[in-house]
Parts: structure tokens; C-alpha cells; sequence
């Protein structure tokens, strides 16, 4: 019985939502995906063993918001992958949702229509046939996982899954990570000390129990049996990179230090190329330029790459949205992708 002189005072209403059980019956996934993830998860686990001594490459647009530019992106990704699969692995980053630090758009699930309107039903049909389309091609996919409730519902069709700098601190983002079924990269805070991601990475390999829901969306006590494969992400923090050789090896320092997985990846963006999307390939010269000289801890990168360069904002008429151009962090642009994954590619080969 609910008392509304004392509870619910600001809930302007509740709305039934589609189950994960049936978003899935709706939306199942083919043979040909599941092979598709299942390669995607195992490959990138095995690199954080180094016993697959490639790099493997998130990489992809800031947000998705236009599914058909995502699909062009996708097929152009996937010939470049099979370029360079001998020295890099390319996982497609596919980020429906984005943490604000006030307001905004909050990303494909939360608001498709990109008006206000707010149909999360909707926006978890699109995001989960455009997840089944881009694995239907063979590619291996990465998202944020920042809504504890959303992974239910697209988290099978994820190789590899990133928490953010705003929640890597999140006791509930912690314990939600131990059951993921993919690998999990915790990025250094956005002061950019270490101690926030290290503890995530504590806190990830062990079992956790806490409140979530199930397949058919009831309210269960949920019991994970742990994350071997969280690893931390090097993205910068308070003004300063943190990618150069100097921080690389305080970070594995530390890790050593705390006893949790010795392996780095760097994300090319945010601090590490002063927000500055142009930067990106100096950043990820400079990681190979690192490998190359002999560093071991170097595992992966991260890079905001989309059609076009740059970002534009979100204008009253969709209709007038940029192709190909992405509507929160700037981006390089496909040309530019292209050459920096060649060109690492190229230098990699000669460790072979």
C-alpha cells in the first residue's frame, strides 16, 4: 500500500518496460553473432594473458546516435581489421549511453529521438538490432556499462566493456562488473590518480551479491562469482596525460605493488590528447613507440574515431545532423584512422 504523503513526493509516474527475456525473444541472437562475440571475448582475454601477444584496438565513435552511419562505420572497420589482424585487434566501440556532469543528451537508449522525448523502450530495440547487425559482421564490440540495469538486455552481444572515470569509484558499477561475462577496463579517476581504478580491480575478481533483476525484470538478489579479467585504463585526468613512459611505469608499479593485473591499456582521448581530438594519433604513436622499445604492460588503446572529424551540437531539426560526425566528444575522422592504424600496424610487424 503506498502512503503518498510520504513516498514517491517527486516521481511523476512509472512506465512498464520490456523485459530483457522478451527484448531478446523479439531480437534473438543468430549463430553467426554469438561465434562472432564468443571470438570477440575470447581473443581479447587471451591478449590480457599474453597468450595472443597482439594489441587490441577499442575504437569507434564518442556515441552512436544514427545507426545507419554506425553500419557504415562497421563495414569500413571490419576490412581494416583484416588488414592488420596480425599485429592488431580491432574491437568496434559502440556506446549507447554517456555520463553527464550535469545535463544533456545521455545517449541512443536513453533518448533515440534525441528530442526529450525519452522512449528507453525504443532505444534498446535500436540498440540491440544495430549490435546484432554490426556482430552479423564478424566484429567484435565494446560499450560503457553505466546503467546497472541496461547490461541484461544488450550485455551478451559485448566483447569487452569500459567503466568510466565517473564510476570506476561506484560500488555499484564495482559489483556489477564482477558478473559481466566479457572483459572489463577500469579507467584511472578523473583527478587522474590510480588508487580508484586499482581498488575496482580488487573489488572486480571477487563474488558480490546485490539487487538487480533477472531475465523476466523481477527484482532479484543477484550473486556473481567474480571478474578475472578487469584491467585498468590510462585515460588522464585533472589537465595532465598520463600515457607517456614515465607514467606507464608508475602505473605498473603500482599495480605490481597491489597484486592485481600487471596489464595496461591507454585511451588516446580526454586528457591523454589535451581533449583535442586531433591529438589522438600522436598519443597512439607514442604508446608503439613504447612497445617497441620493449615494453610488456602495453595491451590495448582506445581511440574516438568516426565518419567525419570533430563534433557538432544537437540541433532542433534532426534532419539537419551531420553525416558521420559525432554529437558528444570530438572525434578523427575515417582518413585519419585509417593511416594511424596503418602506421601502427606497419611498425608492429617488425616485432614479428
Amino acid at each position: 500500500m503506498t502512503d503518498n504523503r510520504i513516498e514517491n513526493l517527486n516521481i511523476v509516474s512509472c512506465t512498464r518496460l520490456i523485459t530483457p527475456e522478451e527484448l531478446k525473444r523479439a531480437l534473438p541472437v543468430s549463430e553467426r553473432a554469438a561465434a562472432a562475440v564468443i571470438s570477440g571475448r575470447d581473443t581479447v582475454k587471451n591478449i590480457l594473458q599474453r597468450r595472443d601477444k597482439r594489441l587490441f584496438a577499442v575504437i569507434g565513435p564518442c556515441s552512436i546516435h544514427d545507426p545507419v552511419a554506425a553500419m557504415d562505420y562497421g563495414q569500413r572497420l571490419k576490412q581494416l581489421a583484416a588488414h592488420v589482424e596480425q599485429t592488431l585487434y580491432l574491437v568496434m566501440r559502440v556506446y549507447f549511453e554517456k555520463p553527464r556532469s550535469t545535463i544533456g543528451w545521455k545517449g541512443l537508449i536513453n533518448d533515440p529521438q534525441m528530442n526529450g522525448s525519452f522512449n528507453i523502450e525504443e532505444g534498446l530495440h535500436i540498440a540491440r538490432r544495430l549490435l546484432l547487425d554490426l556482430s552479423e559482421l564478424g566484429l567484435p564490440l565494446a560499450t560503457e556499462a553505466l546503467d546497472p540495469i541496461s547490461p541484461q538486455y544488450i550485455q551478451d552481444l559485448i566483447a569487452w566493456s569500459a567503466i568510466g572515470a565517473r564510476t570506476t569509484e561506484s560500488q555499484t558499477h564495482r559489483e556489477m562488473s564482477s558478473g559481466l561475462s566479457c572483459a572489463v577496463g577500469f579507467k584511472n579517476g578523473t583527478d587522474g590518480g590510480l588508487g580508484v581504478a586499482i581498488n575496482a580491480l580488487k573489488s572486480v575478481t571477487h563474488p558480490h551479491n546485490f539487487l538487480g533483476i533477472d531475465p523476466r525484470g523481477q527484482v532479484s538478489i543477484v550473486s556473481t562469482a567474480g571478474n578475472r579479467y578487469g584491467h585498468i585504463v590510462l585515460r588522464g585526468g585533472n589537465g595532465k596525460a598520463n600515457y607517456d613512459s614515465v607514467s606507464i611505469a608508475t602505473c605498473e608499479k603500482e599495480l605490481a605493488k597491489a597484486g592485481v593485473c600487471p596489464y595496461i591499456a591507454v585511451d588516446c582521448s580526454h586528457e591523454n590528447s589535451s581533449k583535442d581530438p586531433a591529438l589522438q594519433p600522436l598519443v597512439a604513436e607514442n604508446v608503439c613507440n613504447q612497445i617497441l622499445e620493449g615494453n610488456q604492460s602495453i595491451i590495448g588503446l582506445m581511440i574516438e574515431s568516426n565518419i567525419n572529424f570533430g563534433n557538432q551540437p544537437i540541433p532542433d531539426n534532426i534532419a539537419d545532423l551531420q553525416y558521420g560526425v559525432s554529437v558528444t566528444d570530438g572525434c578523427i575522422d575515417w582518413e585519419t584512422t585509417e593511416r594511424c592504424i596503418l602506421d601502427m600496424h606497419e611498425k608492429l610487424q617488425t616485432l614479428q
